[in-house]
């Protein structure tokens, strides 16, 4: 191996590391997503070529590895405090004067952050290497979320630049943006799924996921607010911090500012009141804290909070308008969501006429009535909600809104699905269904087919030129000519992206086609278990929650899919116009692979093996490649530098081999 494709990989490692900082945290891309998918490919090839220059913090690592048993506890090196809340002005003050007088009337400056809504938590690193990360706990001990965070792409896993610490420890805010919030919670809504109430909940529930995969789906990213232990040479100032942080990498608040007194202060969270609602997250206040290292030492703490730092709240935003009606709109599976349009109103900077109501459980419990006076709040987040209705504002006659006895686009009589919340119209030939489905047949994560936006869609239904996905790889050239606003090159454009999804694997047609609860992450068990459209067309439900990540709703569903009218329609259909993707399974006879039924932990550096490689060999045996060692786990492989699992395999009497020995054990 010559020294220009190393110097090739740790280019393209910086290279899609700048563009990630760029994108996820400057929010100024540079190149398109097209682009960076190119980037990322050659690096993925190089590396499956030259697996010994693969490393711990390549971007190609971010994608989550195997599911993890549980999440272990950690003690935080330095203790992540509260922070005493306040709602007044006249208290920012009151704390202002007691950090005077504290230090005995010298010069105070203070910096301003905004308080973002998420999960707080500490990324360690060592020699600038991301090593651990928790949540704040208890505040002395949290849950190690390593695994999650390296998905993170805003969370770099290898310090960029000059002087970084020996041992750096920072401690931020995981969150969510609100438009992946939206996205979340539609796709949920479209399945049939409960929502999330908010982002701050759904961050929570993703961090609680052990499997990092679907952490990474999700999109989560993260913000420095502070610090923990810190070996190194240290500024004097947090804003000096701040600056230093910036040039590691590390994500830090936009609106982030310096006051030199008091009324600056105020000033300051005013401004902040002004724009936060128009923010990409959701931030519930504004976070004052004293700028001199030195003059928080002199300060200290209470039990509970240090005395340099208060948080001002803002009351939730609320606004009263009247309830004029209630839409029903149609998901891609034929779930009904009603939406409440109302009087516009303004609130927290925008005009508000239209709020979810998410099903109709919530509608009964607000008590909602047609020409209701109903209180809507945001609280700070971007998506407005029916808070209450108010009663007494209530018109005579007022009728109370009603569930659908019919689907509003097709006629069809509308359903309750059992023990839920939710409504449906179970007509598969539904031509809102179709819309929708056809929408995210396309998506990037399943077809990819992103010259076809939302616009076209609808011209292509409309017209009646695409009534299947088939009828997507029957267009020409000419029929998309006759569109409005239609020119050659778009036209060409299309064509060739509908016959490069041909080339789709079978996860992503799985997740395309709308199987009721079968996202991507589903998709691929799915795929990788049965190989085939056929093979899941055979497979009984009992198959199909046999499969690890199955449970027996999934199952249920995806065999009604796949036995149905509608469903043996869309699989025939597709096959006949050549797309029926295969992909490669493990055998079936797991009784005689090596590992079959045993759980193994790969930890340390692996010289002979890549760890994508090293734990797809696992796999393939019959084996679970784990992330954490118990109990349960069969043998620990151990690499050079193998740390804290090695020592837990000790500790539990967990059998250890080396790389070699295991490759000795396989080859026997």
């Amino acid at each position: 191996m010559g020294q220009t494709i190393a110097n090739r990989v740790a280019k393209l490692r910086e290279e899609i590391e700048r563009h990630n900082y760029l994108y996820y945290v400057e929010a100024k891309p540079q190149i398109s997503d097209r682009d960076f998918d190119r980037l990322l490919k050659e690096l993925i090839d190089l590396e499956a070529q030259h697996p010994e220059l693969r490393s711990a913090d390549s971007p190609t690592q971010r994608v989550g590895g195997e599911p993890i048993e549980g999440f272990e506890q950690v003690r935080h090196a330095v203790p992540m405090m509260s922070i005493d809340n306040t709602y007044d002005e006249a208290e920012v003050r009151a704390f202002g004067e007691r950090v005077r007088k504290a230090l005995g009337d010298a010069k105070v400056a203070y910096v301003l952050e905004p308080k973002v809504d998420g999960v707080a938590s500490s990324l360690r690193y060592e020699k600038g290497m991301l090593v651990l990360a928790a949540t704040r706990g208890d505040g002395r001990v949290g849950d190690d979320i390593t695994a999650q965070a390296r998905t993170i792409n805003s969370i770099p896993l290898k310090l960029a630049g000059d002087d970084v610490p020996a041992v750096l420890e920072v401690r931020g805010e995981i969150f969510l943006a609100n438009a992946e919030f939206q996205r979340i919670n539609k796709e949920r809504a479209d399945a049939g799924e409960e929502i999330f109430k908010n982002p701050r909940n759904l961050t929570t529930g993703t961090l609680k996921q052990l499997n990092p995969k679907i952490t990474a789906q999700r999109r989560l990213r993260f913000v420095s607010h502070g610090l923990g232990e810190v070996q190194g040479k240290m500024p004097d100032s947090y804003w000096e911090w701040l600056m230093l942080l910036k040039s590691w990498r590390l994500p830090v608040g936009e609106q982030t500012s310096r006051a030199e007194d008091v009324d600056q202060i105020i000033a300051g969270i005013e401004a902040f009141k002004e724009v936060r609602g128009k923010l990409a997250y959701q931030t519930d206040g504004m976070v004052v804290k004293v700028d001199s290292l030195a003059q928080r030492e002199k300060l200290g703490a209470t039990s509970k909070s240090p005395r340099w730092v208060i948080a001002f709240k803002y009351a939730a935003e609320q606004a009263q308008t009247i309830l004029r009606e209630v839409d029903w709109q149609v998901g891609k599976g034929g779930t009904l969501t009603p939406v409440a349009r109302m009087e516009p109103v303004f609130l927290a900077g925008t005009t508000v006429s239209n709020a979810s109501l998410h099903n109709i459980e919530q509608i009964q419990r607000l008590d909602l009535h047609i020409g209701d006076t109903i209180v809507i709040e945001k609280a700070g987040e971007v998506i407005p909600y029916v808070h209450q209705a108010v009663p007494a504002k209530r018109p005579k006659g007022a009728k109370p809104v009603q569930p659908p006895e019919k689907c509003p686009s097709c006629g069809t009589k509308a359903i309750k699905e059992q023990d839920t919340p939710y409504i449906r119209c179970e007509n598969p030939d539904c031509p809102a269904q179709f819309r929708e489905r056809l929408r995210w047949f396309c998506g990037r994560k399943q077809m990819d087919l992103e010259n076809i936006g939302e616009k076209l869609v609808d011209q292509l239904v409309d017209t009646g030129l695409v009534k299947t996905f088939a009828d997507l790889y029957r267009l020409k050239k000419d029929d998309l000519l006759k569109l409005e606003r239609m020119g050659d090159k778009s036209a060409q454009n299309i064509i060739d992206a509908i016959e490069g999804s041909r080339q789709c694997t079978l996860d992503r047609l799985l997740a395309g086609i709308g199987i009721r609860h079968v996202g991507n992450r589903v998709a691929f068990v799915l795929a990788s278990n049965f190989g085939s459209l056929d093979a899941l067309s055979e497979a009984t439900e009992e198959q199909l929650s046999a499969v690890n990540e199955i449970g027996d709703v999934i199952a249920h569903s995806v065999h009604d899919f796949f036995h149905s009218k509608a469903g043996k329609h869309v699989i025939s259909e597709l096959q006949s116009v050549g797309i029926d993707p295969n992909m490669q399974k493990p055998p079936a006879d797991g009784a005689k692979l090596l590992f079959a039924g045993q759980t193994i932990v790969v930890t340390g550096t692996l010289t002979k093996f890549s760890r994508d490689q090293i734990e797809k060999l696992i796999t393939d045996l019959g084996g679970k490649a784990a992330g954490s060692v118990s109990k349960k786990t069969a043998f620990l492989v151990a690499g050079e530098s193998a740390g804290s699992k090695l020592d837990k395999a000790k500790e539990l009497g967990v059998p250890v081999l080396t790389e070699a020995e295991f490759e000795n054990k396989i080859k026997g």
